[in-house]
């Protein structure tokens, strides 16, 4: 039975799942991405984005719960100078798991776990291609050629037999 387990321990002890997650959240704090199972993945997103929640707010107490947690104050430094401008306005949902298949050599679940403001294949403000104009055959832009070239001979006697019924 599973009683009381609310989250994954995986496998570890509990001292050493907290190293683990600290040394993966300052990982994921300084490379803006990194590669791991989707377990420890969802385990890191648990952990960091209440961290992100906290460095939100640069005050003296809050840089010091975040390095309680993490133990690496560049890491505490860059989460509160350069990526807590970059998430003020988002309310939570600070990373984001990317499934990318199976390991080869144990088939585990693999996935990368990434701060979504950093991504910029996933930017909303993508720049749109510019569409393609369709090939057509020779004949078909001939006889187009030629349709143009009537067009404004048909114009030229509309506004003529206007003017003469004009007067």
């Amino acid at each position: 039975m599973r009683h009381n387990r609310k989250f994954n321990h995986l496998g570890r002890t509990a001292s050493h799942r907290a190293a683990m997650l600290a040394n993966m959240a300052v990982s994921l704090i300084k490379h803006k991405r990194i590669t791991t199972t989707v377990e420890k993945a969802k385990a890191l997103k648990k952990y960091v984005e209440p961290l992100l929640t906290k460095s939100k707010n640069d005050t003296t107490n809050s840089r010091r719960v975040v390095f309680s947690y993490l133990q690496d104050k560049y890491a505490v430094t860059e989460s509160v100078k350069e990526i807590s401008v970059k998430i003020a306005d988002r309310p939570g949902g600070y990373t984001r798991i990317i499934k990318t298949g199976h390991r080869l050599g144990d088939n585990a679940a693999m996935c990368f776990i990434e701060l979504v403001d950093y991504d910029e294949n996933m930017a909303k403000e993508t720049v749109k291609k510019a569409t393609r104009t369709r090939r057509r055959s020779k004949k078909a832009a001939a006889t187009d050629a030629v349709e143009v070239a009537e067009a404004p001979k048909a114009e030229e006697e509309v506004a003529a037999a206007d003017e003469k019924q004009a007067e």
